[in-house]
């Protein structure tokens, strides 16, 4: 990671001098809680996603750090929003916004950063920009909604879980490497291999973090173990579990979905390690990793191809 960090090192603070001065508002509370989002951190993927998208098709410059700009005002937008609906006191390893400012507060930032979002696209005066990125946030919006019609669902299916996560969490991914494509003028082809792998990669990524809410911890993912469960949200290896477990295991996870009961985190636990939920939640990231890197294979060699390529097998092999 510290490679590709270092290949668009330049840009990102090109980038980060964008999202300052794109922050700027009249309203001390707006100014505020933007600033404690954005200074959280974060590993700023999405925007490093469209410059090195951009890169691979061998474009650079200042609408590139608008456009990864903007798609970080968008995930940082989600981000607000999220944790309100899920009622999170903690991201990554620190209050939440909701939990330091309020929920209505953090509701109505998220919409102040959504809306700069568009005045940023707009300026940008290119339709295929607007599209790309109206399109996404409308998905991610129905996304968000499909996750919480199944919130403390224990029927979900697996497939229906992987349509929720391309909508929520792939979809920006998606977009951001598009736009990479968008903003060089690609052909047609390169924009949809980009696509392509963004909507892999996204995927991947958020199969891992189902994995860490039951492998990790507060040191390394900035959440507390079984946040997941405790919400009443069914992700990949609870679905697994219950399939494959015993039929008091497959009964004790259920219960724990629909009540939301992390007072039975332990056994829960034990039911995905012993059926190797975890493994085969890993499993499933593997092979939306290998469906990225392959949908590069036709775009022309070079190092930051290569680092998309590597993105890729990292979303897979992180452990925070």
């Amino acid at each position: 990671m510290d490679d590709i960090r270092g290949l668009v090192a330049d840009d990102m603070r090109a980038v980060d001098d964008v999202i300052r001065a794109r922050l700027h508002s009249d309203v001390l509370l707006v100014r505020q809680i933007s600033e404690y989002i954005i200074g959280a951190g974060g590993k700023r993927l999405r925007p490093i996603l469209v410059l090195l998208s951009a890169g691979a098709c061998n474009h650079h410059g200042p609408r590139v750090h608008e456009l990864a700009a903007i798609v970080e005002f968008i995930h940082t937008a989600t981000l607000l929003h999220d944790d309100v609906v899920d009622e999170s006191a903690l991201r990554r390893g620190r209050a939440t916004a909701n939990a330091a400012f309020g929920n209505a507060a953090a509701v109505l930032v998220g919409d102040f950063l959504y809306s700069r979002a568009f005045q940023m696209m707009v300026a940008l005066r290119e339709m295929r920009v607007m599209e790309v990125l109206s399109d996404a946030t409308n998905t991610i919006a129905e996304g968000e909604v499909l996750q919480l019609m199944n919130v403390h669902d224990a029927g979900i299916t697996e497939d229906a879980y992987l349509h929720v996560i391309r909508y929520k969490t792939a979809k920006l991914f998606e977009a951001a490497a598009r736009l990479g494509g968008v903003v060089a003028g690609a052909e047609p082809r390169v924009e949809s291999a980009l696509a392509r792998y963004g909507m892999h990669l996204g995927t991947a990524f958020q199969l891992i973090d189902d994995v860490l809410d039951y492998s990790g911890g507060l040191d390394a993912t900035g959440k507390n173990l079984g946040d997941d469960l405790a919400e009443g949200k069914p992700t990949l290896p609870l679905i697994r579990a219950m399939a494959t477990g015993t039929a008091v295991e497959s009964a004790l996870i259920r219960r724990a979905i629909e009540e939301g009961d992390i007072d039975g985190f332990g056994p829960v636990l034990e039911a995905i390690q012993r059926t190797g939920a975890l493994e085969y939640a890993r499993t499933a990231a593997r092979r939306e990793a290998d469906a990225a890197r392959d949908a590069l294979l036709d775009i022309e060699h070079s190092r930051y191809r290569d680092s998309l390529i590597s993105l890729a097998a990292l979303a897979v092999d992180r452990t925070s």
